[in-house]
C-alpha cells in the first residue's frame, strides 16, 4: 500500500499556466476587481471561460445519443453537459461540506469552491467530442489504422502514431482547453490547475495507457504528446502521484465529474427514448420505480398516457428523485473512500461501482436497457453507418495533402492540393512537423458539428455543388 498521499492544499491550486517559447510557465494571478471584491472566484472565471468558448457553443449541434435528432426535446452534447454540470455542482457542494467539517479545506476555501471546480470539469467534459459522438471517434481512428494508409505514418514517432491512430474525445477535450481555445497555442483557456485536474479522467498518454493482464488497450487516455509538457506542469502543481512514465493518479474531484456524467447518461438517455417513442413511459417507470416512492406520484390516467406533456412531467419527477438519491450516495462513498482516493488507490474503477446495490443495479439496468433498445435502434444505426464515409472522405482529402506539404514542401503542391488545404481553419506552416499537421486536420474535423460535417462532405464530394 502506498504511503504517498495527495493533499487538498495542492489539489485546489488556482495556479494557471501558459506556453511561452515552447516552455510551460506559470501565468500571472488573475487580475480582476470581481475577485478582489468577492463577486467572482478563480473557479467562476474558469466557468465563464468554458461557457463563452466557441467549442462549448458547438456542442449544441453534436450528438449525445441520437445523431442529428429532429425532436427539440432530446439531448445534445450541450444540454447534456449543462445537466451533468448541475449534478456535478451538487455533488461537489456536498463533498465540500464534508471536507470542511473534516478540516480538510485550505484556508479561504468554501464547500462551494469544490462545487465550482466539479461544475467546470463537467461543463468541459465533452468539449473534445467529434461529430457523431463515439462513432465519429471510431471513424477517425479507423482511417489511420487502415493498412492502406500506413505510408502516411512514416516519419511519426511511436507515441505520435499512437495519438493519431487513437482519436480520443477526452484527450481532445484537454487539447481544446489547454491549446486551441482563447490563447491559441499559448495555454488555451488557461484554466486553474484544480479545474484541469478535475477534468482529466484518464491522466496518461495513449502509449502509457495502463493495461491489466488479459485485457487489450481501450484507447482511453487524456493526454496527447502535444499537451504532455503542459499537463506535466499541471500535475506537478497539483501534487498528483506519478504512477509511471507519462501516467498519474487521478485528481480526486475527477471521480465526482465522472459520476455526474454516469448518472445523467444512464437515466436521461432513457428519458429521450421515451420522448421519441422507442420506450414506453411504463418501462421508464418500472426501471426507476424501485428507488422512489411511487405512491407520492399521481398515477397516469388513460388520457394522460396519450398526452406527451404529462408523460414528460412524469419522467421528470422520477428522474429528479432518482438523481437526488444518487447524489447523496456518491458523496457518501467519496467520503468513505477519501483516504484511498488521496493515495490513488480507489478499490474500484469508479465511484458508481461502489454504490449500494439498489442504486448500482438501477444504473446498470438502465445502461443495459439503453444498449438493448436505444443504441441499436434503426434510426440511430443508419446515421452512425453514414458517419464513417462522411468523416473518412474528409480525411481522404486532407491527410494526403498535409503529408505532401510536410514531406515535399508547399511549392511541390498542385492547385488542387493547395485548394483542399485551404479548408483548414489553421493553415499549415513551412517547416511544420507531420504530427503537428495531422493534429491540425484532426482539430478541424473533430471540432465540426454533426450538421457541418454532413453538409461539408456533401459539398466537397461534388454532390451538393448546386
Amino acid at each position: 500500500m502506498s504511503t504517498t498521499r495527495m493533499n487538498w492544499q495542492q489539489l485546489l491550486s488556482t495556479q494557471r499556466f501558459k506556453r511561452k517559447d515552447a516552455l510551460i510557465v506559470p501565468g500571472k494571478a488573475t487580475a480582476s476587481s470581481d475577485i478582489e471584491s468577492g463577486l467572482r472566484t478563480d473557479f467562476h472565471i474558469d466557468h465563464d471561460r468554458v461557457v463563452f468558448s466557441s467549442a462549448f457553443r458547438r456542442l449544441g449541434r453534436k450528438t449525445q445519443v441520437h445523431p442529428m435528432a429532429i425532436n427539440d426535446h432530446t439531448h445534445n452534447r450541450l444540454t447534456h453537459s449543462v445537466e451533468v454540470a448541475s449534478v456535478g455542482r451538487s455533488l461537489g457542494n456536498r463533498v465540500g461540506m464534508m471536507l470542511q467539517e473534516g478540516g480538510y479545506l485550505p484556508e479561504g476555501m468554501t464547500p462551494f469552491d469544490i462545487g465550482s471546480v466539479v461544475q467546470v470539469a463537467c461543463l468541459a467534459h465533452d468539449i473534445g467530442n467529434p461529430p457523431f459522438g463515439h462513432t465519429g471517434e471510431d471513424a477517425l481512428r479507423a482511417w489511420f489504422r487502415d493498412p492502406a494508409h500506413e505510408k502516411f505514418l512514416a516519419g511519426l514517432s511511436a507515441a505520435e502514431t499512437c495519438d493519431v491512430q487513437t482519436y480520443e474525445g477526452n484527450a481532445h477535450g484537454l487539447r481544446m482547453v489547454a491549446t486551441l481555445e482563447m490563447y491559441q497555442n499559448e495555454g488555451g483557456m488557461r484554466l486553474t490547475a484544480a479545474s484541469l485536474g478535475a477534468l482529466v479522467k484518464y491522466p496518461w498518454t495513449a502509449e502509457a495507457e495502463p493495461v491489466k493482464a488479459g485485457r487489450e488497450r481501450r484507447g482511453k487516455f487524456n493526454i496527447y504528446q502535444a499537451e504532455l509538457s503542459y499537463f506535466q506542469a499541471v500535475a506537478k502543481e497539483l501534487g498528483l502521484i506519478e504512477k509511471g512514465p507519462q501516467q498519474w493518479a487521478r485528481h480526486p474531484l475527477s471521480y465526482l465529474m465522472e459520476a455526474a456524467d454516469d448518472i445523467c447518461y444512464a437515466i436521461l438517455d432513457l428519458e429521450d427514448a421515451v420522448e421519441i417513442g422507442i420506450l414506453h413511459v411504463h418501462e421508464f417507470e418500472a426501471l426507476l420505480g424501485p428507488l422512489v416512492e411511487l405512491d407520492k406520484l399521481r398515477p397516469l390516467s388513460e388520457r394522460d398516457k396519450q398526452n406527451m406533456a404529462e408523460i414528460r412531467r412524469r419522467c421528470a419527477a422520477l428522474r429528479g428523485m432518482v438523481i437526488g438519491k444518487c447524489v447523496s450516495e456518491v458523496a457518501e462513498k467519496f467520503w468513505r473512500y477519501r483516504d484511498e482516493i488521496l493515495r490513488g488507490e480507489l478499490p474500484a474503477k469508479d465511484l458508481v461501482s461502489l454504490l449500494d446495490s439498489d442504486i448500482s443495479n438501477l444504473l446498470l439496468n438502465a445502461k443495459q436497457l439503453a444498449s438493448d433498445r436505444v443504441y441499436r435502434h434503426r434510426s440511430k444505426v443508419v446515421k452512425e453507418v453514414a458517419a464513417y464515409p462522411c468523416l473518412q472522405l474528409l480525411l481522404d482529402i486532407l491527410i494526403p495533402d498535409a503529408h505532401a506539404f510536410c514531406t515535399r514542401g508547399e511549392a511541390a503542391l498542385n492547385t488542387r492540393q493547395r485548394t483542399q488545404l485551404a479548408l483548414l481553419e489553421r493553415p499549415l506552416e513551412e517547416g511544420e512537423s507531420l504530427y503537428s499537421a495531422y493534429m491540425k486536420v484532426l482539430d478541424y474535423i473533430g471540432g465540426m458539428t454533426d450538421n457541418y460535417a454532413a453538409t461539408l462532405t456533401r459539398e466537397v464530394s461534388g454532390v451538393g455543388i448546386v
